[in-house]
């Protein structure tokens, strides 16, 4: 009897072209198996595990494994993803027990302390001192002793377990995912996730409300497994807040701003240039790189795609963008499937901003901004259907409109703007405080509704950073001082500026 182990591809490549050879031998394909029949694998497996790391694995810590394992690393098959898992978790937990105690550390330090006195004692003959150290030493050492004594019965006994937290912390380690997404209190989360958006996206509150109904509709099941978990448009002007939004999205969603794929797809304008996103083909320079967009996603399947001015694109990328929104896969130039229905896919556009501009400067406000607001979607839609395809628009889950931003949006977005700013200060040494006055100046200096927040950093950088930054260089700012920051002259602000206490103050301390 012969009997043979192989993958498909190896077979078609190695032994299917061989019609004499392929014929020899029945072929039974053996398919993944379920859920359940791993956990039944798992705990077969289990004694093997337990003697090899010293641990014991709880009946739910298996399940778990599995249930994460099928969820969240996507490029391999159960059980051999599971079976990963636990024996990583109980390497962890094993090579935490070899790690010695934080008590047997400080017993060390001690121990060592009172032998360096001793001495000290002894050279300078005083032999009572010496003595009573010697004891007390002696006394350290016995316990030291009985601590290393429970430590190694603890280590050889195998009385560690793998819990539920070890196989998500191990999970989470595995596929860069954090944490607290394993555990749960993410529902919780969810549930308040439009207010932790609008701690940094101001004056959008219809957007950041749709972004978290379809993204709680993902992750309760209700969504179409195969499919992204959201496919979303954003329209509006310029600087309101659209690619500050996708942003925000994947720090809430996936802890960090990293997990953000950000592709510019003014880059993508030429037909050329589309197959970049998936790689170029066989014989093509750039074959071996890989596409743009499907080796990030393979590297992180769990993260928010940011098509950025998605109008400048060519439309083959948005014949591939219908597989993506439809199918949630797509095939890269080494014809392995990526899969996207992990992924929030965003596409930013400012198509219709001239036409918007024009009716602004033309004068043509009702002074009612939900009817304002409601003839800006008109326009923008109706834009939007010219420019896009009907099969494209129809698979998009949401089209999120942007308003402009009000004075009352802008003045709040002063204080998110001038958070790095305190954090750069205060990693100086110093402090910085704004009085009320010098918000208003900054707003009147920033505010603009046709170009949203960037003229309020560009301020900020202006009348505030620049004169600091001079006064950093001249000498003048130090750490320890405390620096207040005032309405100055008709054009500046005004800067006083309190030295520390062990320092002499120069000149009066007021630059403007």
């Amino acid at each position: 009897q012969c009997i043979g182990a192989t993958t498909l591809d190896e077979y078609r490549k190695y032994i299917e072209k061989d019609g004499a050879l392929a014929r020899r031998f029945q072929m039974i394909v053996v398919d993944p198996p379920n859920k359940s029949q791993t956990v039944e694998i798992l705990r077969g497996l289990r004694d093997r595990y337990e003697a090899h790391h010293r641990v014991r694995y709880q009946d739910e810590a298996l399940e778990m494994a599995v249930d994460l394992a099928t969820r969240y690393i996507n490029d391999r098959f159960l059980p051999d993803k599971a079976i990963d898992v636990i024996d990583e978790a109980g390497a962890r937990v094993h090579l935490r027990q070899m790690t010695q105690p934080p008590d047997l550390r400080e017993l060390e330090k001690e121990i060592s302390r009172l032998d360096k006195e001793k001495e000290e004692a002894v050279a300078n003959q005083d032999f009572e001192r010496a003595a009573q150290l010697r004891d007390e030493a002696y006394k350290l050492r016995k316990r030291k002793d009985q601590v290393v004594s429970e430590w190694k019965s603890e280590r050889h006994a195998g009385s560690a377990e793998v819990s539920t937290d070890i196989i998500a912390e191990t999970v989470s380690k595995m596929t860069g995912i954090p944490l607290t997404r394993l555990e749960k209190g993410e529902a919780q989360r969810l549930l308040l996730m439009e207010d932790h958006l609008r701690e940094s996206v101001i004056g959008q509150e219809p957007a950041t409300h749709a972004i978290a109904k379809a993204v709680r509709r993902a992750r309760s099941g209700l969504k179409d497994p195969r499919r992204p978990m959201g496919s979303f448009i954003f329209l509006g002007p310029t600087g309101v807040g659209k690619t500050h939004l996708a942003k925000s999205l994947s720090k809430f969603m996936f802890g960090s701003e990293d997990a953000l794929i950000q592709i510019d797809m003014s880059e993508y304008m030429e037909n050329f240039n589309a197959s970049k996103l998936i790689g170029a083909p066989p014989g093509y320079v750039g074959y071996e790189e890989g596409g743009q967009l499907t080796e990030k996603v393979r590297r992180r399947p769990y993260s928010v795609v940011l098509l950025d001015e998605i109008e400048k694109a060519h439309h083959d990328v948005f014949n591939m963008l219908l597989q993506i929104m439809e199918e949630g896969r797509l095939t890269d130039s080494f014809g392995r499937h990526v899969d996207f229905k992990n992924v929030i896919l965003i596409m930013t556009s400012n198509i219709g901003a001239d036409v918007l501009k024009n009716q602004s400067s033309l004068g043509f406000q009702s002074g009612n901004k939900e009817a304002d607001d409601s003839k800006m979607q008109q326009r923008l839609k109706g834009e939007m259907d010219r420019h896009f395809r009907p099969e494209f628009l129809n698979r998009v889950d949401e089209v999120i409109f942007f308003h402009q931003l009000t004075r009352e949006d802008v003045k709040q977005i002063i204080d998110i703007e001038m958070r790095e700013v305190y954090e750069r200060i205060e990693a100086k040494g110093m402090t910085i405080e704004l009085e009320p006055e010098s918000k208003d100046f900054l707003l009147e200096k920033g505010y603009s509704e046709e170009y949203g927040a960037r003229p309020m950093r560009r301020a900020i950088e202006r009348y505030i950073e620049d004169p600091l930054s001079t006064e950093i260089l001249r000498g003048g700012l130090v750490p320890g001082c405390k620096i207040r920051v005032s309405r100055g002259t008709l054009d500046e602000l005004g800067f006083d500026i309190e030295q520390p206490e062990d320092t002499k103050p120069a000149k009066p301390s007021a630059t403007k």
